[in-house]
This record gives structure tokens, C-alpha cells and sequence, in this order.
């Protein structure tokens, strides 16, 4: 069985690297309305790169003087986002894919141990379309152990069987995506900005960002 192929841009520099480097600094992570733009910009592009890839109709179009012929994207799309940190990624994606119907699961951590490394992901809520035929882009900025992509990518199976999987984050692990290519079927494409080699003992990319949604949205009490 292929493998689902695998897009990093930081193999090939542009606009993503100037946005990532403003992720990772720890001083310009203390303004969080530019660490969501940051994570915004990543996702227009990486919706205008996948919008390179899909299918297109030709269309008619009345102008003041005559009829043009244009292409539109034939491919219905479903954006589906793990939340909470996903938020941001997400309205980068629907500044482009702006036709796009809307999916929002909520995955979570929960320790076995309060301050312990051991803990399940679970899924406590699921909104979601139809998305039997369709594209699925389900984004996350952060793809450490893999677990919580696959997990959301599951919830989304009650609601159909789709055409094609995009799966895009901002940093991932390398077993992340070693994970997500092998939990995931043949007509996946996995997106990323950047692919880090090390995860840690409580499952944080390394150098990674830290926590995106804390830094995306203020630091959260834990349970």
C-alpha cells in the first residue's frame, strides 16, 4: 500500500519561514495577536497551495461586456479543526477555502497522574457536516505523538467516508508524521511547515513553540 505523501515546506524557504521563526521566538510569542496571525498566514498559504492541487470546473461568467470562461474548484471541501489552538489555523484556511462547509472536534489530554507524563486523548464533542465524497482538511498547528489527529479524523468517520484527506499542521514530530502515515488511509496528503526530530517525556515537540493555544489564547488552569 502507498504511503500518503508527505509536504514540508521548510524544504523549500518562502514566506512560511519568515512566519515560523516569529512562532518560535520567545519574545515575539508574547504578542498573541501576532502569534494568531502568524498561525492565519500559515494557513492562507497552504490553502492557496492545496487549492493548486484539486479539481476544477469551467464555468460561464456575464460580464458588463460578455460572457467569460472561468475554472472553479469542483471539489466540495469540509475544514475540520481540533480545538482550541486549530482556531487561528482554521481562519487561515477560511480566509481562501471561504465555500467551504465547517467541522469543530474538540480533543483532549487527560493525565493519569496530576504532574505525571502518562495520559489518553480523548474526544468530547464533535459538530460536523456531511463529509461522505468530499475533501476533509483537518488542520492542528501542532502534530506531536499523532494521536489527536487520528483521533478527530475518526470522530469525522460517523459523518461519512471522504474523497481526500489533507491533514495540515504548523510543526510536527518526526513520529508524528511517521504516525499519521500509518494510521491514515492511501489518499492522504499531509501538509507541514516544519518537521522536528524529537518529542519530549510529556509529548511536546522539541524545540517545537511551546503550547500554541495557550500562547495563541492565554494560558489555561489545569484540571
Amino acid at each position: 500500500m502507498k504511503n500518503p505523501e508527505v509536504i514540508n515546506f521548510a524544504e523549500n524557504p518562502s514566506l512560511i519561514s519568515r512566519y515560523m521563526l516569529e512562532l518560535r521566538d520567545v519574545t515575539i510569542q508574547k504578542d498573541p495577536m501576532r502569534f494568531r496571525r502568524n498561525l492565519e498566514r500559515i494557513g492562507e498559504i497552504m490553502a492557496y497551495e492545496m487549492s493548486r492541487r484539486m479539481e476544477y470546473r469551467d464555468v460561464e461568467v456575464e460580464t458588463p461586456l460578455g460572457i467569460a470562461h472561468c475554472q472553479t474548484p469542483a471539489e466540495q471541501i469540509v475544514l475540520a479543526t481540533i480545538l482550541r489552538a486549530g482556531l487561528p489555523f482554521h481562519q487561515g484556511f477560511l480566509s481562501y477555502f471561504d465555500h467551504a462547509e465547517n467541522a469543530f472536534v474538540s480533543a483532549y489530554r487527560r493525565y493519569k497522574e496530576k504532574g505525571g507524563d502518562s495520559f489518553d486523548v480523548l474526544v468530547e464533542y464533535l459538530a460536523s457536516p456531511n463529509i461522505d465524497g468530499k475533501t476533509l482538511i483537518l488542520v492542528d498547528p501542532m502534530l506531536a505523538t499523532g494521536s489527536s489527529m487520528e483521533l478527530g479524523y475518526r470522530a469525522m468517520l460517523k459523518k461519512g467516508t471522504p474523497a481526500h484527506i489533507h491533514v495540515a499542521s504548523v510543526i510536527a514530530s518526526r513520529a508524528g508524521i511517521d504516525y499519521v502515515k500509518d494510521k491514515f488511509p492511501e489518499n492522504t496528503t499531509i501538509w507541514t511547515a516544519a518537521i522536528d526530530d524529537e518529542i519530549n517525556a510529556h509529548s511536546y515537540i522539541i524545540p517545537g513553540l511551546g503550547d500554541a493555544g495557550d500562547l495563541a489564547y492565554g494560558e489555561k488552569e489545569d484540571n
